[in-house]
């Protein structure tokens, strides 16, 4: 049996799964990249080159690496799965009782593979090639998609968390993300690795509407110790994560999640864009941002599924009794102000821990990567100039399904 369960953020990363830039960049263009929440077009063949780096210097590390494209199509296979992800990708109140039913039954005649393509990377008009009783395509231009592409399925991090001995799949803010939790729902469902694990669902079991309890992944930091770090900000709410919260009391996998009110901005989209853990004692973070200065809470457990807040006085304090350590090591953005900004926005931040010490970020970050040498962690460095251009850096684009406790 499969064994599925994250301790920590730095202890010994097993197994992890990303997913390679495919034909949902093919499909992102400058008329549609802002909608699908990106900062520019990508050169694809670039961009998949660059993910090739990134998953073998995991290969390289021990880190067993599996591709979401390879667990959808595997679970493509089990035909109950199939089923359910065509139902529920492809519904009548999406696309109208006809044309749901005529495009579920072309999708039904393709391989596993060729339509784990088009579900995690879009279908145009010009690319459907039955004529319709439906008035959709009348109205619709050849370009218009049918099923929009998913780019930012690359951010593995996002759409399903592990949490010590649970995950959550999380109801995610953006319109243009929301499908992607089902394909994370059928996966561990139905993929034979998931199907028989020992794990727990927190959030998201269900296909309902969450309403404004949203949460995204990059928001939430396991830091070991049975404690939660999780960051409110542009796509997680707090009615996420007292939902979350409550998950994790409930089946007993947390006794303490740590909240910081984060900026509502697209700079600082999640958590882990401004703060990572590193070391065990150590955090990487983007002062302007994380300082002693900004709201931090304590929720816990009162029984009978009641969550107690307790208002901290500092984010630093809050960790280190959480965890048992006199003092934090902190590390902050390198260069000067204008520099650290920049490279804040090029995810120097925004680093995937191997082990404790190790960790993998893009080597275009020279000013941080510099502070990270001279505080003695290694950095392992990995090209990033078009995969950076969907705001994600090593950790955004890694979901972790196994790792040591710290």
């Amino acid at each position: 049996m499969s064994r599925f369960y994250v301790g920590s953020e730095v202890g010994q990363l097993k197994r992890v799964m990303l997913h390679r830039p495919e034909r949902a960049l093919n499909h992102l263009t400058p008329s549609n990249f802002q909608e699908l929440l990106f900062d520019d077009v990508l050169a694809v063949e670039r961009a998949g080159k660059e993910h090739d780096v990134f998953a073998q210097t995991l290969t390289e590390q021990g880190v067993e690496v599996l591709l979401l494209h390879d667990l959808l199509v595997e679970t493509l296979a089990v035909p109950e799965a199939k089923a359910w992800l065509l139902d529920t990708q492809v519904s009548p109140y999406r696309l109208g009782h006809q044309f749901a039913s005529d495009v579920r039954h072309y999708l039904n005649e393709l391989n596993h593979n060729e339509l784990a393509e088009i579900l995690l990377g879009g279908l145009s008009y010009i690319d459907f090639h039955i004529t319709s009783q439906s008035i959709m395509q009348s109205v619709h231009q050849k370009t218009d998609f049918i099923i929009e592409p998913l780019p930012n399925h690359l951010f593995t991090r996002d759409t399903s968390c592990w949490v010590y001995g649970g995950v959550s799949l999380n109801p995610m803010a953006k319109l243009a993300r929301q499908r992607e939790t089902n394909h994370l729902r059928a996966i561990y469902r139905w993929h034979p690795d998931f199907a028989q694990g020992d794990f727990v669902t927190y959030l998201g079991a269900e296909v309902c509407d969450y309403d404004n309890a949203m949460v995204e992944g990059g928001d939430v930091l396991v830091i070991g110790n049975q404690t939660v770090l999780i960051g409110m900000s542009e796509r997680t709410t707090p009615q996420g994560v007292e939902a979350l919260a409550r998950g994790l009391f409930e089946h007993k996998q947390a006794k303490e999640v740590i909240v910081l009110d984060l900026p509502k901005n697209r700079s600082y989209m999640h958590l882990d864009t401004v703060m990572t853990h590193v070391d065990k004692d150590t955090f990487s973070v983007y002062p302007e941002v994380i300082n002693t200065s900004m709201q931090c809470w304590s929720l816990t457990d009162k029984g009978d599924g009641q969550v107690k807040v307790s208002q901290n006085s500092n984010y630093l304090s809050a960790v280190e009794k959480a965890l048992g350590i006199p003092q934090l090591q902190i590390i902050t953005t390198g260069g000067d102000s204008f520099e650290a900004e920049r490279e804040q926005w090029n995810d120097a931040n925004n680093v995937l821990t191997v082990r404790p010490g190790v960790v993998i970020g893009y080597e275009g970050n020279h000013y941080t990567n510099e502070k990270y040498d001279k505080a003695g962690i290694t950095v392992l460095p990995i090209p990033g100039d078009q995969l950076g251009r969907g705001r994600g850096g090593a950790r955004c684009m890694s979901c972790p399904l196994e790792r040591d406790d710290i």
